[in-house]
């Protein structure tokens, strides 16, 4: 009797998977591209930073005016600027009752009390400076004095200001227009 086994086992014995070359190809390639995207990338997330940070500034800019509106008492934000963190503070008393630390926040003495405190920690690539220490916002018409600018700047060099009027307004705008969504200053 014949068989036809002999015919079906020529397939048997053909291996099945990936050899280590075509791995390490894959792999090269795939390291190839994360390394092509990867600035693009850090780009992408520093421009949210940066914009995320602009937007809660502003916020809290509204926030001291309207809060010192409703409780009819002065209120001032006040930014620090220190070694390992940058701050911005909106706080009852005066300027240098209060300060801010990466690790413990916003803190206040003498009497003074903070409402909101937002530290930006060195590592976090942003910081805030301002051509005043601190700005009052008055409680009877919700004028702001003195008026000022205040500025954060991310760690790629984009920048956003607000730009603060003696009516407490905010304009917001970027030095040449090198932060998307910004007008230019």
């Amino acid at each position: 009797m014949a068989t036809t086994h002999d015919a079906h086992d020529t397939g048997k014995n053909r291996q099945h998977g990936l050899t280590l070359l075509e791995v390490a190809i894959v792999v090269a390639i795939t390291a190839i591209g994360a390394a092509a995207a990867a600035p693009s990338f850090t780009a992408l997330i520093d421009a949210r930073r940066l914009d995320s940070a602009a937007t809660r500034l502003a916020a809290d800019i509204q926030l001291a005016r309207s809060e010192a509106i409703a409780r009819n008492r002065s209120l001032r934000l006040s930014v620090l600027t220190g070694a390992d963190a940058s701050c911005w503070i909106v706080h009852s008393g005066a300027a240098a009752d209060c300060r801010c630390s990466s690790d413990a926040g916003a803190v206040c003495g003498g009497g003074a009390r903070a409402l909101k405190g937002v530290v930006l920690p060195g590592n976090e690539r942003i910081g805030v400076t301002a051509n005043v220490a601190s700005i009052v916002f008055d409680p009877l018409h919700g004028t702001s004095t003195p008026t000022g600018t205040l500025r954060l700047v991310g760690a790629r060099g984009g920048a956003v200001h607000h730009v603060v009027n003696v009516v407490g307004r905010v304009r917001s705008c970027s030095p040449d227009g090198a932060v998307p969504g910004y007008s230019p200053c």
